[in-house]
């Protein structure tokens, strides 16, 4: 088992000054920017709202409650009418802090969509040399985690911060112009406050990174151990995968409980700078009312402000991590969107009618890794109907000639051609509309066995039920419950390797492509199903240009010539009569897998047999 417990980058930090991703943050949210100032106006609102409340209690205590000028009466219609318009404010608060919520969320829910709907789209486009460099999980954040971590800022943080921060200005000024004296007092406590936050701010943020760091570490761990639990127990490493586990979650352990600290120091802190401003308040306040100086109405709206004044203060770090981590994720998110690892495509391109299926590879060299070439001046030509069989080791490059005909990759040097036409002049999806393809993985897609033979077609049953049998599906259907209707893959039946090639055949011959590839597509099945295979191959064979891949030699005895490749070149080719006569590698391989060459000498001029 690995030791690297996966991919995970937790401990990138994004920036929250970084003007490039704001930009490019705008470009998704302007088509929303109506709802997104709808939420704003309601935000200011809601600001607006919890601030007129202390300043009702002012009023009621100074102008009704201790007011002795006027009558009872009057002062308890007063106080009634000041209660009503308290009730009033707090429900137009929560009618506003309701609407603003729907609105955000739908907004953060549509902007998100958009963002995940175009890297989607964007990953679909790049070629296979990306996903080779680029893990699946990897890929699989983007559209997941870091999505999931944009939609959380837009819809809790962004607006929010906007309150709290409209909030404290709207205190601050109030404050001001009910007792300066008093406000610039308090202000002293200000700076100390701000060090104390930032100072969290920085503490949090290293806490949070390491617990991300660390739970990632974990998960992927487990899904390792998970996915290889038949080795675990065959090797009896039980132990061993315990003590790594251990290991793991005594280290995340640790990083909780050192969060935990910073959070039991900074909340308790703050609220002891809260008590020392309130004693402050208490203290200046009371003097100034017993020198008549100051109201105690004002004194009370004072002590609601600055309770106001705490709450923000004590939710900012935990706020600021959030939208850094979203600032780390839209980084992201935003590289994988400029990537253009993708196949250049004409803006003219030959369209593809009557296709004959020639099939040229002239002077073709390929590498995946620079400077380890897998084709080296490759040249071959397989004629419209002619059936080609490649043979030859693993790692011989057989695989890449078929990557190279789907236009997956395009060659380092030389050309390939189909009828002539050198394949950069195709659209590659109008290209692999005619290039039917049987691997030796089949997918299957969640679904009935017909939706997974059509896909994307339309076909009658009388259509489909010859497809079935050219497949040599057909008793397969037949004893299936539902029969073309029985879903099968996730959450439905599961198919064997042999069952799954049948219907890859059918998939092929549902689309009647000119051209045909078989890589290993009799691997890994039983002699019964290989009989079954066969005929379906036969099946699909016929009027096609064909090339196939196999292990079992078996397999493309009938084909009209035979390469055998070695280390990316051709080393022998013929039919197989004239390979078996030749007594070279192919003869080699042939009574390897016989079991009749185990003492044959190698002949002068012949290669040593390559074991696959």
């Amino acid at each position: 088992m690995q030791h690297s417990y996966g991919y995970f980058e937790e401990d990138h930090l994004g920036q929250i000054g970084n003007v490039g991703l704001w930009r490019r943050l705008l470009i998704f949210v302007a088509p929303y920017w109506k709802w997104v100032s709808l939420a704003v106006f309601l935000s200011l609102i809601v600001t607006a709202a919890s601030l007129a409340l202390p300043r009702l209690i002012q009023l009621a205590m100074d102008e009704y409650i201790l007011q002795t000028r006027l009558s009872i009466d009057q002062r308890v219609s007063g106080l009634l009418y000041l209660s009503l318009i308290f009730c009033g404010i707090i429900l137009i608060g929560f009618v506003a802090n309701f609407l603003q919520v729907i609105v955000l969320e739908w907004a953060g829910q549509k902007i998100m969509h958009a963002m995940r709907q175009n890297l989607f789209v964007h990953l679909q486009r790049l070629n296979l040399s990306f996903f080779n460099a680029h893990p699946v999980g990897k890929l699989v954040t983007r559209l997941t985690n870091d999505i999931q971590n944009m939609y959380e800022m837009f819809t809790s943080v962004i607006v929010t911060l906007f309150n709290d921060g409209l909030k404290l200005i709207g205190i601050m000024a109030i404050l001001f112009w009910m007792n300066w004296r008093l406000t610039l007092l308090l202000s002293v406590m200000l700076p100390i406050m701000l060090i104390i936050t930032l100072w969290f701010g920085r503490l949090a943020r290293d806490a949070f990174r390491k617990i991300r760091t660390n739970l990632a570490r974990i998960n992927a761990f487990i899904q390792e151990a998970v996915s290889g639990i038949t080795i675990i127990q065959l090797f009896l490493r039980e132990q061993d995968t315990l003590d790594r586990f251990t290991d793991l979650n005594r280290i995340y352990y640790r990083s909780t409980i050192y969060q935990i600290h910073i959070f039991g120091l900074f909340i308790p802190l703050i609220e002891v700078m809260g008590s020392v401003t309130m004693a402050l308040i208490i203290w200046y306040g009371g003097r100034e009312i017993i020198q008549d100086h100051m109201t105690l109405g004002i004194l009370t709206a004072f002590i609601s402000y600055m309770r106001l004044f705490f709450q923000p203060i004590r939710e900012l770090s935990q706020k600021y991590s959030i939208v850094q981590s979203a600032m780390a994720s839209a980084e992201r998110i935003f590289q994988l969107l400029e990537t253009r690892d993708v196949l250049p495509v004409r803006s003219d391109p030959v369209v593809l009618n009557d296709l004959q299926g020639a099939i040229e590879f002239g002077n073709v060299t390929f590498e995946y890794d620079p400077g380890h070439p897998i084709l080296k001046d490759l040249s071959f030509r397989v004629e419209p109907g002619e059936t080609l069989a490649l043979v030859g080791a693993t790692g011989s490059g057989k695989t890449t000639i078929i990557n190279l005909l789907e236009r997956f990759y395009d060659p380092g040097e030389g050309d390939i051609k189909l009828d002539g036409i050198s394949l950069k002049n195709f659209d590659p999806h109008r290209l692999r509309e005619q290039i039917g393809l049987v691997m030796q993985d089949v997918f299957v897609v969640p679904g009935s066995v017909r939706e997974n033979i059509l896909l994307n077609l339309e076909a009658d049953d009388d259509q489909l039920e010859r497809l079935v049998q050219l497949s040599q599906l057909s008793a397969l259907v037949n004893r299936l419950p539902d029969g073309l209707a029985t879903r099968i893959g996730e959450g439905g039946m599961d198919l064997s390797a042999g069952q799954k090639q049948l219907l890859a055949f059918a998939r092929v011959l549902a689309r009647d492509p000119s051209i045909l590839v078989l890589d290993e597509a009799t691997a890994n099945v039983d002699s019964e199903t290989e009989m079954l295979i066969e005929q379906a191959i036969q099946a699909a064979l016929a009027n096609r240009t064909s090339i196939v891949i196999a292990h079992r030699l078996s397999t493309i005895k009938r084909a009209d010539r035979i390469l055998v490749m070695d280390h990316g070149t051709i080393v022998e080719q013929g039919t197989h009569r004239e390979l078996m006569a030749q007594k070279g590698v192919y003869y080699h391989l042939q009574s390897l897998q016989n079991d009749l060459g185990r003492n044959e000498v190698i002949p002068a001029g012949g290669r040593a047999p390559v074991r696959e």
